[in-house]
């Protein structure tokens, strides 16, 4: 039996995630994408995995940087969300006019008011599909303030999480 890409996509739609902002700087310049395909794989070493269209502008970028930060964006984030999604025109560094933005240990962008950032260098790249499959191993990590987080669910837009507690 094969599954269709329709029918695969609107099964995936019912699959919630964390919308991630990820980013990346170095001798290729700075740019980022707007990513809910974003997990974790071990804890030995700490490693996560980005999934980044192979035809998207910036994935000779993030190859060449080498690094990559995902920032995992708050509840009332989103339109640092379709900033980096490409909505509004906005292309490479204009993204950037959104929010504010910082280093850590990899030099790769990270989003101050994110709920977290894991800030990575690229350990490995595999190509599967229409995808490159990024596997990203933790240099640090910066927690931001307890709150309520923004996730995709149903194409969609949705808050999940509490708020601080006063």
């Amino acid at each position: 039996m094969t599954v269709s890409r329709e029918e695969f996509r609107d099964a995936m739609a019912r699959l919630g995630a964390a919308v991630n902002v990820v980013t990346s700087a170095g001798a290729a310049g700075r740019g980022g994408f707007t990513a809910s395909a974003v997990c974790s794989v071990t804890d030995d070493p700490p490693t996560l995995l980005v999934c980044l269209n192979r035809s998207s502008s910036g994935n000779a970028l993030f190859k060449a940087n080498g690094v990559l930060c995902v920032n995992t964006l708050a509840a009332g984030q989103r339109p640092i969300s379709d900033a980096f999604a490409g909505l509004g025109g906005l292309t490479g560094e204009q993204r950037f006019s959104f929010g504010d933005w910082t280093t850590l240990a990899t030099g790769a962008p990270v989003l101050d008011s994110a709920v977290v950032s894991f800030d990575c260098r690229i350990a490995d790249v595999v190509e599967k599909g229409t995808h490159s499959v990024f596997f990203a191993e933790i240099q640090a990590i910066r927690q931001g303030q307890p709150g309520r987080a923004l996730i995709w669910y149903g194409r969609g837009y949705h808050p999940v999480g509490h708020d601080a507690l006063a």
